[in-house]
């Protein structure tokens, strides 16, 4: 992995934080908070891992500094000898989310769920992992507040069908 993509991830996370401290007073904030995850998941999360699994990239060590043995044993069982299958899956549930984080409405709140899903389940993988989903998961979760609040603020101001003012 290349320093080009650290600072993809980097800049994402950067945006998305500054973003989510801004989102419930700003639909700007929103957006750009919708940007730099979609961007993240979709570019640097699925499109890294289908270069990766296309260039002969090897994920085998990729959980060797897990906290628990069993995280590691389990992936050098299952996932290390079948990657293109799993990280295949990965890439595409990365590109789903980020799609769906992109898409604006409830399926952005999906797609909010989807990382804070996949966070909570990355930090089992190592110290690196764990301090990046401990500075992401609440930028995620304000985030999620924001896109809710928006979106119940639309839902109060439309007119009700068959209601007279």
């Amino acid at each position: 992995m290349g320093t080009g993509w650290q600072i993809l991830w980097l800049a994402c996370g950067v945006i998305t934080l500054v973003a989510s401290v801004l989102a419930s007073r700003s639909a700007r904030a929103r957006y750009a908070g919708r940007a730099a995850v979609g961007v993240l998941f979709v570019i640097g999360g699925a499109l890294l891992h289908i270069i990766n699994l296309a260039t002969g990239g090897d994920y085998a060590s990729f959980a060797d500094p897990a906290h628990f043995t069993w995280v590691r044993d389990a992936w050098r069982a299952v996932v290390a000898p079948n990657q293109l299958f799993f990280i295949g899956l990965l890439a595409v549930f990365e590109a789903i989310v980020g799609v769906l984080v992109v898409s604006g409405g409830r399926r952005t709140q999906l797609g909010y769920l989807g990382v804070i899903a996949f966070y909570l389940a990355l930090w089992l993988f190592g110290w690196i992992e764990t301090v990046w989903c401990i500075a992401m998961l609440p930028p995620m979760l304000l985030l999620l507040r924001a896109e809710r609040a928006a979106s119940s603020t639309r839902a109060e101001a439309k007119p009700h069908a068959g209601v007279s003012p």
